[in-house]
């Protein structure tokens, strides 16, 4: 067990030689040089993710220029008689608004626009903080890092009400639903994302010295 009196309060726990469990978040003595275990699971312990602000900044610069065919290009094509007229994500929830879809309308431009940007916005932040002064204390940048990390499964939200309407449009060979690279640009937007996410340590935010805590 750790004895609190024996932590100086005012340090890191890098500097107080501690280190976090990444599987159970218990907090054990870490020994550089050491293989170190944690204590109550016993998986071993790393302060600091290696390369994780490099890691984090390459997956979140290849999820920006995702971004853009993303939304830019036809995510798909509704062919009737084979011909059809492609939609991207804001087309296509423009079209739903305009008929009346207005639920499903919001939950594809919440989970499709909103969500990306939101979580892509935010990592660039959290990285810039890191390297250059902020505003916002450590405290509420973990915090901020925490929601984004809420954000990686509802960005498959869209896909699961795209499936649905294909489900319920293909009648027949009436009408054919065509994957466009809109769709692809897009799923590999979520994945670049949710790698970026899973990469930064939101430790490295607790190593500039900062006593501003609010």
């Amino acid at each position: 067990m750790i004895n609190p009196d024996a932590i100086d309060f005012s340090k890191n726990g890098q500097q107080n030689h501690l280190a976090s469990c990444d599987t159970c978040h218990w907090v054990s003595p870490y020994i550089v040089g050491q293989n170190n275990r944690c204590q109550r699971c016993h998986d071993a312990l790393v302060q600091r993710k290696p390369f994780a602000f490099q890691k984090t900044l390459a997956l979140t610069i290849c999820s920006v220029i995702a971004f853009f065919p993303a939304n830019l290009y036809p995510i798909m094509t509704i062919l009737q008689f084979g011909k059809g007229q492609g939609d991207t994500i804001l087309s296509g929830t423009l079209y739903m608004f305009q008929n009346g879809m207005v639920p499903i309308a919001l939950i594809v431009f919440i989970a499709s626009f909103i969500f990306p940007l939101a979580k892509i916005l935010g990592l660039l932040y959290l990285l810039y903080s890191i390297r250059y002064s902020s505003k916002l204390s450590r405290r509420k940048r973990t915090h901020m890092y925490r929601y984004i990390e809420l954000f990686g499964p509802w960005s498959m939200l869209d896909v699961f009400v795209v499936a649905l309407l294909v489900s319920l449009v293909e009648i027949g060979n009436v009408l054919e639903v065509v994957a466009g690279p809109g769709a692809t640009a897009f799923g590999v937007m979520v994945i670049l994302s949710i790698f970026a996410a899973s990469s930064f340590d939101s430790k490295l935010l607790w190593d500039e010295r900062v006593d501003d805590e609010r």
